[in-house]
């Protein structure tokens, strides 16, 4: 068997790569791997039998509800309780795993990947994402023998009625700012967010036009959420709204939409959170960690403003373990992805959303406004299929070719040359103060990748 988790889980094509089968076996390794002693926690939701407990929630794809019951039989089989919550977002299983004082948590969920496709993703004890070590681990017991618990022993499957709206608390807690002078449009992307960002939003104060927030099972994703914003972008010109957010099919991201119908996307969200948070004394060491991918304009504007930025290798589990290595309170990704330690223990987009909105009412001010904080250099990205991607990237010639075009750019832009992390491509990435000049040294770069 290959190594079967990614960056993000374990994730195929539902039933065809993914199958019930295998959803079995990841859960009865998980429930022997990552249960730990939590008793004493006082919890009134711990159970008297003394079986850990592990949450369970999913997205609104139809394959979600097979492969529910596939993860819930494989966690009683192993002697651990299921804690059904229903269609939630990821960070909302994150969350519940602590607030339940579970042994882990389980989030069934293929994100922003179309509706064919589904995913199986775990948290530790506390809603943290698993180490590459507990990952292994899980993998090693799919292939161990165990003693099949029977009788009593074996574990029960529950619902949690009330997980929605603890979560929902959890989110009314976090942003102490009335935002009833926001209108905004909340592209739920016919995912897990159909339900809980527009109470969420409403319960800020905030009026919330919802719009792709009727999941049928199959139009998860479809033409909508945040990887097609022409929809919301054409929904806030049309309700003349304030702003508009996207999620993706978990919300566990959030990309915007200014009154204009521009996109403000993770990097300007970014720095008008990291910029609010500075103004507040609550950015740790004022510092904001962002990932490679982030465009130059971000650390420019983070320049200017005292903030600091600290990048990470693309992935937000890499942003996630550089948050609490360090302690700093603000990270994450182009995409969207958004990390507020303070508030949470992964990104979580409607998190996101409140804090942004809440920022929009404090200052009086419009989105446009706040993001203008920043201003994106011009990115051209090209992908080089290749034979073999590692050798390409580190021949002498492609070095060299990087090389020049850094000096070329100097101060003003900047080369970033990386292998695939899943085919048999190079990517290479230029910015630059004109989009005539990135294109110029990306094209070069890309010329000597495939000569390579």
């Amino acid at each position: 068997m290959g190594h079967l988790f990614g960056t993000d889980g374990v994730r195929g094509l539902a039933n065809a790569d993914l199958t019930p089968e295998l959803a079995l076996s990841l859960s009865q390794a998980a429930a022997r791997v990552l249960p730990q002693d939590r008793s004493g926690s006082g919890r009134p939701t711990a159970p008297a039998s003394g079986r850990p407990i592990a949450i369970v929630g999913r997205d609104t794809r139809a394959s979600g509800e097979m492969l529910e019951a596939a993860v819930c039989a494989g966690l009683t089989a192993a002697g651990v309780d299921a804690l059904r919550v229903g269609v939630v977002p990821t960070p909302a299983v994150a969350y519940l795993t602590d607030f339940y004082d579970a042994a882990f948590g389980v989030m069934i969920s293929a994100s922003h990947n179309p509706m064919p496709d589904n995913g199986i993703k775990f948290f530790a004890a506390g809603g943290h994402k698993l180490a590459d070590a507990a990952e292994d681990a899980i993998e090693s017991a799919l292939e161990t023998v165990f003693d099949r618990p029977t009788g009593a022993d074996v574990g029960r499957v529950r619902d949690a009625h009330d997980g929605l709206d603890a979560y929902l608390t959890h989110l009314s807690a976090a942003v102490d700012v009335n935002v009833k002078s926001v209108t905004v449009v909340v592209d739920c992307a016919h995912g897990a967010a159909y339900a809980a960002a527009p109470r969420a939003y409403r319960a800020a104060g905030a009026t919330v036009i919802a719009i792709s927030a009727d999941p049928d099972g199959e139009n998860i994703n479809k033409d909508c959420g945040s990887t097609h914003l022409d929809r919301v972008q054409a929904a806030v010109l049309e309700y003349g709204a304030d702003l508009g957010l996207a999620h993706d099919g978990d919300a566990d991201r959030c990309l915007a939409v200014d009154a204009a119908g521009q996109v403000v996307d993770g990097d300007a969200i970014m720095a008008v959170l990291a910029s609010a948070m500075k103004d507040a004394g609550r950015l740790k060491d004022n510092t904001l960690v962002a990932t490679v991918m982030s465009n130059l304009g971000l650390h420019l504007a983070m320049t200017d403003a005292g903030i600091t930025v600290r990048t990470t290798a693309v992935g937000d589990r890499y942003v996630l373990e550089e948050l609490r290595a360090g302690g700093f309170s603000l990270g994450g990704e182009q995409s969207g992805h958004v990390v507020i330690p303070s508030h949470g223990t992964t990104g979580d987009g409607i998190l996101t959303g409140l804090a942004l909105m809440g920022r929009m009412a404090e200052t009086g001010r419009s989105l446009a406004d706040l993001a203008s904080i920043m201003s994106a250099l011009p990115q051209v990205l090209l992908n080089v299929r290749v034979a073999d991607k590692n050798v390409v990237a580190e021949a002498a010639s492609v070095k060299q070719a990087v090389a020049d075009g850094e000096a070329e750019l100097g101060a003003t832009g900047r080369v970033l040359l990386r292998p695939s992390g899943t085919e048999q491509l190079v990517r290479v990435m230029v910015e630059a103060a004109t989009t005539e000049q990135a294109q110029s040294v990306a094209t070069k770069i890309a010329a000597a990748v495939e000569s390579a």
